[in-house]
């Protein structure tokens, strides 16, 4: 069975620790990799570049899915199928070697593949509090788009999708206080889109009916008490504090900023001249669609 080809798109700005690693762990299956760097400073171009991969600078559009659509738009993409990748992620060797048959077995109603979620903090892999977690990746070339939101944007399609059983890995090997700057921003960019109510699964949905604050602290003793989160130790003590609820204490501490600056009451939605002016002087684009 003939293999089918595969391009690799992967967004870098500043990503010397990660870059060597993403494409190295991808290379034995790609048919091209194309990196879109955002004129970094820290030599991961020639990393990149060292490692065989097309590396084409493109000015930050203040959006990851404007970028991203971007470079699905006009990279000369010629694989049957795409694989986006974040530099700080890779795929599991086993999922390595499986994708590719995975992907000629499909047929050509089946325009994108989900993968498994894992996620490795402070060097041990998170394997629980979360359940599994599936996210799409691959899809046939020139068929996959990406949804224009602030934060956790997805790939939209029309066809079928199928689940691969592989993993691709978040394994971020920046420090604590790399990880909590990144995160003040997100959560700014998530208090946006519970304003807005962008969102409309019913876990956000059921999410955003809960009383501000607690609801951090209940996600938190779901996530470690109940999904047993606490068998992943100290370090899973901390990814499930900090990322599940110091983090969303934090969001929810930018819903009530923006709210008294915008001047809502009564759980009303911005003006959306009022909110993009205001994150305007924030550094943050809203997307059109919002």
């Amino acid at each position: 069975m003939r293999s089918p080809t595969l391009s690799v798109v992967i967004l870098t700005y500043n990503e010397r620790l990660h870059i060597r690693r993403c494409i190295e762990r991808i290379r034995p299956i790609a048919t091209e990799i194309f990196v879109v760097d955002c004129h970094s400073t820290d030599g991961t171009q020639e990393i990149a570049r060292g490692l065989g991969a097309t590396v084409v600078e493109h000015d930050w559009p203040g959006l990851y899915a404007v970028q991203l659509n971007w470079a699905l738009d006009n990279l000369p993409l010629k694989g049957e199928w795409t694989l986006r990748l974040d530099a700080d992620e890779y795929l599991e060797e086993a999922a390595v070697r499986d994708l590719p048959a995975f992907l000629a077995r499909q047929p050509q109603e089946v325009e994108g593949v989900t993968l498994r979620l894992g996620r490795v903090f402070l060097g041990r892999a998170m394997r629980h509090g979360l359940g599994t977690i599936r996210l799409l990746r691959v899809f046939r070339t020139g068929r996959g788009r990406c949804e224009g939101k602030l934060m956790d944007e997805h790939i939209q399609l029309r066809g079928r999708v199928a689940d691969f059983d592989g993993v691709f890995v978040d394994h971020n090997l920046n420090d604590l206080s790399w990880w909590t700057r990144k995160h003040d921003g997100y959560a700014l960019r998530e208090a946006v889109d519970l304003l807005l109510a962008n969102d409309a699964t019913a876990k956000k949905q059921a999410y955003r009916r809960l009383p501000m604050f607690w609801r951090a602290a209940a996600y938190f003793a779901y996530r470690y008490v109940l999904r047993l989160g606490f068998l992943d130790g100290r370090e899973g003590f901390l990814w499930h504090f900090l990322q599940g609820w110091w983090y969303r204490t934090l969001v929810d501490a930018k819903v009530m900023e923006l709210t008294k600056c915008l001047k809502l009451t009564g759980g009303g939605k911005p003006s959306q001249i009022a909110l993009r002016d205001l994150l305007k002087e924030k550094g943050i684009t809203l997307p059109d669609e919002a």
